[in-house]
């Protein structure tokens, strides 16, 4: 016997949950929210968000600011670790730096749905038109939107093991006092990213109004702890961040996206953000593909009027090839030798025109991209 029940049941309480909420919240659907954490909650991420994600979700940024961190970033540093190093400088605000643990709670609490906070999704099975997950709670349709390790994508995806085109990464944020801040030579409104040698993957560091963000991710690496010791090295050599200030390194893994196709939808159900895979591949940023997932998958949910089946539901994965790209049918490769393609891409990153309009706008920035619009 069940003792609740919803409409719509969202696994996952991040940006891509809380952005499908909130874009459901005029709809009439009795909405859910389920997640293992309780928020504020930490979470692993460089942190910050272009003026595109806050317009699309409605941020008054005025207002954010009085109660939460929000950097304003107009320049950055990058280049290869013991490379050459380009400084960019942009006439106006480009991103806001922000921290997840406030970020995420603020769009959580703002969404206009129920939550189930501190409750793990530990079974879920189809019953008729319904799913019933963890025994006691009956939902029409489920969400998934918990990340690369979401359980909802995990049963959705029950035949593909495969861990192509995974990141995993590792990251420290903490506050440093005004005797570490003196010894720490990023600058607040300056963002630092270096990447490794071989391009797969790369550091950053990131100061956000006193507090420190540093990092680092590839693909497919199983030594990550080995290649962010070389790299916090490299920023100690450099004089950027000082070894001995550093705090502790925490994990995260997340998914590329088109770099193998993945299921993304099935009767009563979908997949949003990380737990789709969506993070763009050339920089793994996974906020504003998860907020704009998050919004298509409530317009479609409720264009489908409570008929959720799969062929209804195709339509939210259409969208996603339409606005992210194709996925492939097999995987790419390259005629090009790696090491040729390495030291050309070395020789790019060396370029102001190619660190600008490519790395930055389009890569980081997504500068490219028109607005998002909702039906």
């Amino acid at each position: 016997m069940t003792e609740e029940s919803c409409d719509v049941l969202i696994v996952g309480g991040g940006p891509g949950g809380s952005s499908c909420a909130w874009g459901l919240r005029d709809s009439g659907l009795d909405v859910l929210v389920l997640d293992k954490a309780t928020f504020p909650r930490d979470k692993i991420c460089a942190g910050w968000i272009t003026p595109a994600v806050a317009e699309l979700l409605d941020i008054d940024l005025l207002s954010y600011d009085r109660d939460h961190i929000l950097q304003p970033i107009t320049h950055f540093r990058t280049g290869i670790i013991d490379g050459a190093i380009v400084e960019t400088e942009y006439s106006d605000i480009v991103s806001y730096g922000i921290r997840r643990c406030e970020f995420d709670d603020y769009l959580l609490k703002r969404c206009g749905a129920r939550t189930r906070l501190g409750e793990a999704l530990k079974s879920i099975e189809r019953l008729n038109d319904a799913w019933i997950v963890n025994g006691s709670l009956r939902a029409k349709f489920v969400v998934g939107a918990g990340g690369h390790f979401c359980p909802v994508a995990r049963w959705l995806n029950r035949e593909s093991r495969s861990e192509k085109s995974v990141v995993l990464a590792q990251e420290a944020e903490f506050p440093l006092n005004l005797e570490q801040q003196e010894l720490c030579r990023v600058r607040p409104d300056t963002p630092e990213l270096y990447f490794c040698r071989d391009l797969k993957g790369y550091g950053w560091c990131f100061l956000k109004d006193g507090y420190l963000n540093v990092g680092l991710g590839r693909e497919g690496e199983k030594q990550l702890s080995a290649v962010r010791d070389k790299f916090t090295h490299f920023l100690d050599r450099q004089r950027r961040v000082p070894r001995e200030i550093l705090g502790k390194f925490r994990g995260h893994a997340y998914r590329l996206y088109g770099l193998q196709k993945r299921k993304v939808v099935d009767d009563g159900m979908l997949l949003i953000g990380d737990a789709a895979g969506l993070a763009v591949p050339q920089s793994g940023e996974g906020i504003r593909p998860a907020v704009e997932s998050g919004l298509i998958a409530a317009d479609v949910i409720q264009n489908c009027q409570q008929q959720y089946s799969r062929d209804c539901l195709v339509t939210y994965q259409e969208k996603l090839i339409n606005r992210f790209g194709k996925w492939p049918d097999t995987p790419a490769t390259s005629i090009v030798p790696a090491a040729l393609r390495q030291f050309l891409g070395r020789q790019l990153m060396a370029s102001q025109w190619f660190t600008r309009k490519v790395l930055l706008d389009r890569w980081f920035l997504q500068r490219h991209l028109p607005p998002l619009i909702r039906n």
